[in-house]
């Protein structure tokens, strides 16, 4: 029998995205993105619970999500989990899941002035950019050709 492992999050980035190159030159970028539940309690107050999830994208879509988003910005992740072991400097055995994200959309206004480049809303997406993650680029760097810019 098939299983599905898909992840949806609509959340905001806790930190800038870190982006780094593996050996063989794929870019991969790691943030973290926060998503939050309200809710009112049986004596009627307000309650508010924060999860917290680690967030991998690779090749081109890496590279966008390095230029264009930042701390706090609202994005759309669409992808699935993977959890990934190893062992630390001091031997132990290491554990963390995070979401291998397939789809970026970036949602709300780009970031502030004087912090980078500035994201244009897409036709294809209401009000943001969205981000395919396909098979990793062999050729890392340069523009992309016109038709493949996300914006």
């Amino acid at each position: 029998m098939a299983g599905v492992n898909k992840v949806i999050l609509i959340g905001n980035l806790g930190r800038d995205p870190e982006l780094r190159y593996t050996q063989g030159g794929q870019a991969v970028v790691n943030f973290t993105l926060a998503t939050t539940e309200n809710w009112t309690n049986k004596g009627g107050e307000r309650e508010e619970r924060t999860e917290w999830h680690r967030i991998v994208a690779w090749g081109r879509t890496a590279e966008l999500c390095a230029q264009y988003l930042a701390k706090g910005r609202t994005v759309y992740i669409e992808g699935r989990l993977q959890t990934r072991e190893w062992e630390n400097k001091e031997g132990q055995k290491q554990r963390t899941t995070e979401v291998n994200a397939q789809t970026v959309q970036f949602l709300g206004g780009p970031r502030a002035a004087g912090q980078g480049g500035q994201a244009r809303p897409s036709s294809r997406t209401a009000g943001g950019t969205e981000l395919e993650a396909g098979p990793p680029d062999d050729a890392v760097g340069g523009p992309p050709p016109e038709d493949e810019i996300p914006f």
